[in-house]
């Protein structure tokens, strides 16, 4: 017979060891949305399109780059990426609203292509109907990522393979 609390302790100290033996939890948030709730119009297409400010906190132990995809899983077809940055600085708090849409930022970071096949961010734009979610997964590296700017979502998380030491989302909803 299964100890369920034995199996319950196992399991925590397990993603303790995976959390680098940090305690806090890895967390992210936005000054303009809570987790699971609607996005201001000006971060989509039907205002100024500009990407919304993120931070995070309590980064796993030895992170030492940050990369974002945002994506719509909801969307006809196939989830949709909508922004792809990565090689953020690990001493870095978050991202500012209104990444400007170029391939490197003066702190070094890189943008990649997005499913409007353009650098940067593109902002929610579904089609008429019910709110679709826009998932901001925010990934801990172990290194910057050898890699060039310009990447598309498979091949971020192809080159992340090996490096991750832990992943946190916030859950943004649209819907015109």
């Amino acid at each position: 017979m299964i100890d369920k609390s034995r199996v319950l302790t196992v399991l925590l100290v397990i993603s303790f060891i995976f959390a680098g033996g940090n305690a806090m939890a890895f967390t992210i948030k936005s000054a303009v949305f809570g987790d699971n709730e609607l996005m201001p119009a000006k971060y989509t297409c039907k205002g100024e399109d500009v990407s919304p400010p993120l931070t995070w906190k309590d980064l796993p132990q030895g992170t030492k780059s940050i990369a974002v995809i945002c994506d719509d899983p909801d969307a006809p077809f196939v989830t949709w990426v909508h922004w792809v940055i990565y090689n953020v600085p690990a001493d870095a708090s978050g991202l500012p609203e209104g990444i400007p849409p170029k391939e490197k930022l003066p702190n070094g970071s890189l943008q990649g292509k997005n499913s409007f096949r353009k650098i940067g961010y593109g902002g929610p734009c579904p089609p008429p109907g019910g709110p679709h979610r826009y998932f901001f997964k925010i990934y801990a590296l172990d290194s910057p990522l050898e890699v060039k700017a310009g990447l598309g979502k498979k091949e971020l998380l192809n080159a992340m393979q090996g490096h991750l030491l832990g992943k946190t989302q916030i859950i943004g909803k649209f819907k015109r």
